[in-house]
């Protein structure tokens, strides 16, 4: 098969679209043939060489896939070749074939076609495991979304807007934050011109937000604990804004406010297969009755991956950039 290769760590110019060995699924996996796989930030950090793949993975980027399954390994039950699906990977997306363990693997959504699938997996299941099964947002409760018009906050959003929340979220513009008010966003910040710690207050009566979604990590880290409200949560899923950053606990103390960080990749299988069935619980049922959707920005074919992490760098995208077989 083709697959997407980083001879060496550098730009964009160091994916390669290459000939590799196919891959076999192993006891408890299925073999999906790959017709789309979607960027994330991620993929950008593993081709300059800052984030290897979890040991015995795919060395390919690439953390969600939609497509046909090929073949079913030893072991697996409910899964039969031919089945349209997409998947939540650690890694090898950006192939034409794929290996997954079968929890992982998730059914076509009613109503979607294989290529906006591949849209899915990694946002979905970052949003629900950090927003709900984590900080357990409820309705009424006002969650504050920073990076809004990303994949993930497009998502969130949504999400967020379908369990009867209210949503605030930052932008960089207002064609951005337009956009994000077409997905439900009732507070719009733009970060380049408004302190979102201020604007947060204003729009709460001096509340603040009760949950948070964090894709900066570092500097945001004291503003984004004056934001929040009393009993608040701040999510962190990102270090877009660096890895180190000072804490006033008794900020966060006052407030018996919580501080999580997660990510998806390198937890055990047992882990994600446990938030891919939440998600197909939860949030497939809204994408099958249109509440939900995944935001595509654009499509491009696959050896054209180095054009797509260019796409990402400058930021100028709204909701998903997909790449297809």
């Amino acid at each position: 098969m083709r697959a997407i290769t980083i001879p060496e760590p550098g730009g964009p110019e160091a994916l390669v679209w290459a000939e590799v060995p196919d891959p076999q699924p192993a006891e408890g996996e299925v073999l999906i043939e790959v017709a789309a796989s979607a960027v994330n930030r991620a993929d950008l950090l593993q081709r300059q060489g800052f984030y290897d793949p979890p040991p015995g993975s795919s060395p390919y980027p690439g953390l969600e896939c939609s497509g046909r399954i090929a073949a079913v390994g030893p072991g697996v039950h409910g899964w039969a070749v031919g089945d349209e699906v997409c998947a939540l990977l650690a890694g090898g997306g950006y192939a034409e074939k794929v290996a997954v363990p079968a929890g992982q693997v998730l059914p076509l959504p009613p109503g979607l076609d294989l290529v906006t699938a591949a849209a899915l997996p990694e946002v979905a299941c970052t949003v629900w495991s950090n927003v709900f099964m984590i900080a357990h947002l409820r309705p009424g409760e006002t969650l504050l979304v920073h990076g809004g018009a990303s994949g993930i906050g497009t998502m969130a959003i949504q999400l967020a807007k379908a369990v009867g929340a209210r949503v605030a979220v930052t932008a960089g513009g207002p064609e951005k934050l337009a956009r994000c008010a077409e997905l439900g966003a009732d507070i719009l910040i733009d970060y380049r011109e408004q302190d979102f710690v201020q604007e947060i207050r204003k729009a709460t009566d001096g509340k603040g937000a009760d949950v948070i979604l964090d894709i900066i990590g570092a500097k945001y880290l004291q503003r984004n604990v004056k934001a929040l409200a009393v009993a608040g949560r701040l999510a962190i899923i990102g270090m877009q804004g660096g890895v180190k950053a000072e804490l006033n606990l008794a900020a966060l103390l006052s407030k018996r406010a919580a501080i999580t960080a997660t990510g998806l990749r390198a937890r055990p299988v047992s882990e994600k297969s446990a938030i891919v069935a939440a998600v197909r619980e939860h949030v497939w049922p809204l994408i099958g009755n249109g509440q939900v959707r995944p935001i595509v920005d654009r499509t491009l074919p696959m050896p054209e991956a180095a054009e797509a992490h260019r796409i990402l760098e400058a930021s100028t995208h709204v909701g998903k950039v997909v790449l297809t077989v």
